[in-house]
């Protein structure tokens, strides 16, 4: 692999590895063996774990922006572009019945550290809120979008966790479609 190349698999495999087993007992030589690389290689394009913790944050910030800028593309309606991110927990159903939702676990776990990159890691809720709360914006209720828009991502913390815990696909359809309902219903009418 070159350079570049092997440093992106690096990221992919700490990102994957800090998913999977945790930030704090993934250590130097999980992530060397995923990729197959040598210690030495390893150390060539990251010093410390606080470096690759940054790239991986890095990484889940494109992401995303590229998955909030698809959903722009998928649909103009504001309100289906909010049940997009709804549908997450059963598009990453199975990652999240395994291991919990991703930005939710580094968060919670960043924070047990006490860790100092939390704020960067809370930036993918922040990124989600943002976008919320102006698809609210768009659907004519710019006075509490952001309140609504916590609202949304509160459900989907919560969803995923009780997820985790119970396993139970037919509930987080049946919740997933009860929340797109009233995401629906939280459109204001057009005034003449």
């Amino acid at each position: 692999m070159r350079g570049n190349e092997t440093r992106d698999a690096i990221v992919e495999a700490a990102d994957n590895l800090f998913y999977r087993q945790g930030f704090d007992t993934t250590g130097f030589a999980d992530i060397s063996g995923a990729v197959g690389i040598s210690r030495g290689n390893f150390y060539y394009h990251f010093r410390a774990k606080d470096e690759i913790l940054d790239a991986v944050i890095d990484c889940r910030l494109k992401a995303t922006k590229a998955m909030l800028r698809d959903w722009e593309v998928q649909t103009s309606d504001p309100a289906e572009r909010i049940c997009c991110f709804v549908h997450i927990l059963i598009t990453n159903g199975e990652k999240i019945v395994e291991h919990g939702c991703p930005v939710g676990t580094l968060c919670n776990e960043l924070a047990k550290l006490n860790h100092p990159s939390l704020p960067g890691a809370a930036q993918v809720f922040a990124l989600f809120r943002e976008w919320l709360t102006h698809r609210f914006s768009d659907m004519g209720r710019r006075r509490d979008a952001d309140e609504l828009a916590l609202q949304v991502l509160s459900f989907s913390q919560g969803a995923a966790t009780l997820f985790t815990a119970f396993r139970d696909d037919a509930w987080v359809a049946r919740e997933v479609t009860r929340m797109c309902s009233w995401v629906h219903a939280q459109a204001m009418p057009e005034k003449e």
